[in-house]
Formats: structure tokens, C-alpha cells, sequence
């Protein structure tokens, strides 16, 4: 039984930082592209990044490009998403995901697992 668990959300200032993380099991980890999508209210999911398998290539939204930094440890199992200078439209619930596939695709129909997500308010 494949499991993804989001941690790390919560309430973060303008400007602050968060980590949140992806802890999965029931699968062979190594062999997955790992993504993180969020949705806002009334909105739809929507990509935010992407890490390949050996986490040597890794692709961005241009909304957070510069801010968030995508990365797994293949060992522990675990994908993370650290996000900087965060701004009030990053407020949302974020869901990793996984991709058998292993590309990294940036559509939400090509990942098979999906987490329960994890909510991030960005406010004063």
C-alpha cells in the first residue's frame, strides 16, 4: 500500500520560510519523480515542482522559481520542498505526488499517488 505523508505546513509571515515534507512508503522511491502541487480555494491544482528520480534534474513554476528548492533524499525516503521569501498567493493546501514514470511532469494526470496535503497560510 503506497503512502505519502505531508508534514511541515503552517502559518508563516510575508517574506518567511517554510519546509514542508513528503514521506513515502509502499513504494520503490528511487525509482519515482517526486512533485509538489498546491490548491488554493476556489482554484485548481496547480504544478508547483518536480525532482527526478536521482533528484538531478528539477523543474519549477514560474510563480515560485527563485524562492522554492525542490529536493529528496533517496535514502530516507522523502521528498522536500523548501520555500523562501513566501507571499500571500502561496497560501494553499501542498500535496507531493508521485510519478512512476519518472519525468517529472508538470501535469497532475500523470501522477499515480497523491498525499492528503499539507496547508500553508502565508500572512501578517
Amino acid at each position: 500500500q503506497v503512502q505519502l505523508v505531508e508534514s511541515g505546513g503552517g502559518l508563516v509571515q510575508p517574506g518567511g520560510s517554510l519546509r514542508v515534507s513528503c514521506a513515502a512508503s509502499g513504494l520503490t522511491f528511487s525509482t519515482y519523480a517526486m512533485g509538489w502541487f498546491r490548491q488554493a480555494p476556489g482554484k485548481e491544482r496547480e504544478f508547483v515542482a518536480a525532482i527526478r528520480r536521482s533528484g538531478g534534474s528539477t523543474f519549477y513554476a514560474d510563480s515560485v522559481k527563485g524562492r522554492f528548492t525542490i529536493s529528496r533524499d533517496n535514502a530516507k525516503n522523502t521528498v522536500y520542498l523548501q520555500m523562501n521569501s513566501l507571499k500571500p498567493e502561496d497560501t494553499a493546501v501542498y500535496y507531493c505526488a508521485a510519478d512512476r514514470r519518472g519525468y517529472g511532469s508538470r501535469l497532475t494526470s500523470e501522477y499515480g499517488y497523491w498525499g492528503q496535503g499539507t496547508q500553508v497560510t502565508v500572512s501578517s
